[in-house]
């Protein structure tokens, strides 16, 4: 019998974005979306320190109409994967501007 390797960084990281995201899908009905109060829920827990941040009371709706590309009122996993996608750049950038000797190619 062939031995399974455990699941690497990566992998476990993408089993935890599913997690995450199934975590909230689903309180309001659809278990395949998130619906603006789960994707609030989503944000005012997993992301704290960015929405405690924010001085504008409407950029969480914002955010919501921006990353629901059919315009349904739900955020499915590809929308919701944008917006981690767009943290996970806004953060490496970041990182990129704090560390300006490191050579980029």
């Amino acid at each position: 019998m062939a031995k399974v390797s455990s699941p690497t960084e990566t992998e476990r990281c993408i089993e935890s974005l599913i997690a995450v995201f199934q975590k909230y899908a689903g309180k309001d009905g659809y278990n395949y979306t998130l619906s603006k109060t789960e994707f609030l829920s989503f944000m005012n827990t997993e992301l704290a320190a960015f929405t405690k941040n924010q001085k504008d009371p409407g950029v969480l709706d914002r955010m919501m109409k921006r990353l629901d590309t059919n315009s349904d009122g739900q955020l499915d996993f590809s929308e919701f994967l944008n917006l981690i996608g767009g943290l996970a750049m806004a953060c490496h950038d970041s990182f990129l501007k704090a560390v300006p000797s490191q050579k980029r190619i």
